[in-house]
C-alpha cells in the first residue's frame, strides 16, 4: 500500500506541476513605465483598470484591478454594436414608410397621410428627401387629410436627463432616442460675412424658427486666420406657441464661416417641420392638420426608404462615438426581442444582451446597461468583462466588420489626434470613452512584433486631467516595452 500510495501521489503532483507549467503566467501588477506615467500625471494607482491579453504570439497577459466595477463611457458601445451584429446580423436594414387609410385618385390622396418610423438610427435629411420623392414619383401630388407621425415603433423607456457639464441642453450628442429620428432632429447654422454684412442661414429650412441675429464683424488677428473657438453665443426661447427664438450674438470675424450644429425641437415637432418643408419644395400640398397617432393595420403603403445595413451604421457609431445613433440601436435590439415581461424596450435589450453572453459562456455579472452608450452615470462593466467580449468577437465570423468599425489610432474617429506622431499610427483599432470622471480605451493593437493584443483600460478618477496621457502610454507600452522615456512620442 505504501508504494500504491507513494505512486500515487507522485502522479498527482506530476500532475499539478505540469498543469502549473502549462497555465499561461499572467501579469498582476502595472509595469514600471505605466507606474511612472501614473505618477507623472498624478492619478492613483486604484483609479486604473487593466487588461491585456495576447491574441497572436506568447506574450503574457496583463490583469489589474481587471474585476473592479467601473463606469466604460463609450466604450459600452462596443457591446451594444457587437451584440447587433450577432442578434440583429451584419446586413439588417431599418424600415422608414409612408401609408394611407385612404385612397389615391389622380393624384390626391384621399385621407391621412401616415409616416411610419422603424426606429432608423440614419434617416438623414438626405435619404427623408429621397422617401419623399419616391412618393412624388408614385404619383402622389395632394393629401386631403392629416399628416400623421406613428412613433410607435419603440417601446420607449423613460427618458432620464443626462446632466451635460456645459449645461447645454441643446447639444446634439444629447439628443434622446425615437422611432422616429430624423436628421438626429439637429439644425445647421451657418454664420458668415458677405459685403461688409453678417448672413445666417438655417439648414434645413424649418418655419418654427425665428432668428435674432445681433452678430458683430471685426477684423482678424492674423491674415487668413479664423479663430478655433468663435466669439459666438446662441441663446434658443422656446414660445409658449411652441416657435424657437433663437438670439445669436457676439462676433464673427472677417471672411470667415463658422458653423454650429443644435437642437431645438422635440422629435414630433423637428419631423413636421422638415416633412411638410420638403413636401412644399416639392410642390406637394397637405391640406390637413399634424397630429402623432397610430397607423391602422390595414393601411396602404405609398413610399419606403431602406436604411443603410448595420455594418455601416455600427462604424458611424464606434469610429465617431455617436450617443444617439447607438441608443437606436439598442433599443431595436430590444424591440426585436420584447416580451411581455419586458418593462420597455431598454429592459427587453439590457436582457437579451445579457442572456446571449451568458449563451456564449462570458461572464457578465457585473454588466449594467442603462441604453448602451455610455452617455449614462449608471452603467457599469470591469475591464476583464470588456476583455472578454472583445476575445470572443476576435474569433467570430463577424471580427472584421466589427474591428473595422473602431477608431484608426492616428488616422480617423475619435483616435485620428492620438499617437499620430508615434510608430503605433495605424497599427490598432480603439475605441475610446469619455465622461468627465472617466477615460477609458478597448480594441486591438499589433506590437512591434506582429502580435495583437486586445486590450482594455478604464480609469475612473474625479479629476482625470492626465489621463488620455495615461492611456496613450499603456498601449505604447504593449507595443513596445522597451522604450521607457516619457513622453513617448516622436
Amino acid at each position: 500500500m505504501t508504494s500504491l500510495f507513494r505512486v500515487t501521489s507522485l502522479a498527482i503532483l506530476f500532475s499539478f506541476t505540469t498543469l502549473l507549467a502549462a497555465a499561461p503566467a499572467t501579469n498582476t501588477t502595472f509595469s514600471q513605465n505605466i507606474n511612472k506615467s501614473l505618477a507623472s500625471n498624478k492619478i492613483p494607482p486604484e483609479a486604473l483598470s487593466l487588461v491585456a491579453i495576447p491574441l497572436t504570439g506568447k506574450g503574457k497577459a496583463t490583469y489589474v484591478n481587471a474585476d473592479v466595477s467601473m463606469n466604460p463611457a463609450s466604450t459600452m458601445k462596443l457591446f451594444t454594436t457587437y451584440a447587433a451584429l450577432e442578434l440583429l446580423g451584419p446586413n439588417f436594414h431599418w424600415r422608414t414608410a409612408f401609408f394611407t387609410d385612404g385612397e389615391v385618385k389622380d393624384g390626391v390622396v384621399h385621407g391621412n397621410l401616415y409616416l411610419k418610423g422603424g426606429g432608423d438610427p440614419k434617416l438623414n435629411m438626405e435619404r427623408l428627401w429621397l422617401l419623399l420623392r419616391e412618393l412624388r414619383n408614385n404619383g402622389v401630388k395632394s393629401v386631403t387629410g392629416h399628416l400623421i407621425l406613428d412613433r410607435n415603433y419603440f417601446n420607449m423607456p423613460e427618458e432620464k436627463v443626462f446632466l451635460d457639464d456645459s449645461n447645454e441642453s441643446y447639444r446634439p450628442y444629447l439628443v434622446s432616442p425615437d422611432s422616429l429620428l430624423i436628421n438626429f432632429k439637429v439644425i445647421r447654422i451657418i454664420s458668415h460675412t458677405d459685403n461688409q454684412k453678417v448672413q445666417v442661414v438655417v439648414e434645413p429650412p424649418l418655419k418654427d424658427v425665428h432668428l435674432v441675429n445681433n452678430l458683430q464683424i471685426i477684423k482678424p488677428k492674423a491674415k487668413g486666420r479664423c479663430p478655433t473657438i468663435p466669439d459666438i453665443e446662441y441663446d434658443p426661447v422656446t414660445q409658449a406657441n411652441g416657435t424657437v427664438t433663437l438670439t445669436i450674438s457676439g462676433n464673427i470675424v472677417e471672411d470667415c464661416t463658422v458653423q454650429k450644429y443644435i437642437s431645438l425641437f422635440d422629435h414630433d415637432r423637428y419631423a413636421i417641420n422638415i416633412v411638410r418643408s420638403f413636401w412644399q419644395e416639392l410642390g406637394g400640398k397637405i391640406s390637413g392638420k399634424n397630429s402623432i397617432g397610430t397607423m391602422p393595420k390595414d393601411a396602404k403603403l405609398l413610399a419606403v426608404v431602406w436604411s443603410p445595413d448595420l455594418v455601416e451604421v455600427i462604424r458611424d457609431i464606434n469610429k465617431f462615438s455617436n450617443n444617439t445613433m447607438a441608443k437606436q440601436l439598442f433599443l431595436t435590439i430590444g424591440a426585436r426581442n420584447r416580451k411581455a415581461t419586458d418593462e420597455d424596450d431598454a429592459a427587453a435589450a439590457y436582457r437579451t444582451i445579457y442572456e446571449w453572453l451568458i449563451s456564449k459562456g462570458v461572464n457578465s455579472n457585473q454588466l449594467k446597461m442603462e441604453n448602451g452608450s455610455g452617455l449614462s452615470r449608471e452603467e457599469r462593466i470591469t475591464a476583464r468583462e470588456m476583455s472578454e467580449l472583445l476575445k470572443m468577437a476576435w474569433k467570430s465570423p463577424y471580427s472584421a466588420e466589427f474591428i473595422s468599425s473602431m477608431p484608426i489610432i492616428g488616422v480617423d474617429g475619435t483616435m485620428h489626434k492620438r499617437l499620430r506622431k508615434t510608430d503605433l499610427k495605424g497599427k490598432g483599432h480603439i475605441k475610446t470613452g469619455t465622461l468627465n470622471n472617466v477615460r477609458a480605451i478597448a480594441g486591438y493593437i499589433r506590437d512591434k512584433h506582429n502580435d495583437t493584443w486586445a486590450i482594455v483600460a478604464i480609469l475612473n478618477d474625479p479629476k482625470p486631467w492626465g489621463a488620455a496621457e495615461v492611456l496613450d502610454d499603456i498601449l505604447l507600452d504593449f507595443y513596445d516595452p522597451t522604450v521607457t522615456s516619457l513622453p513617448r512620442t516622436k
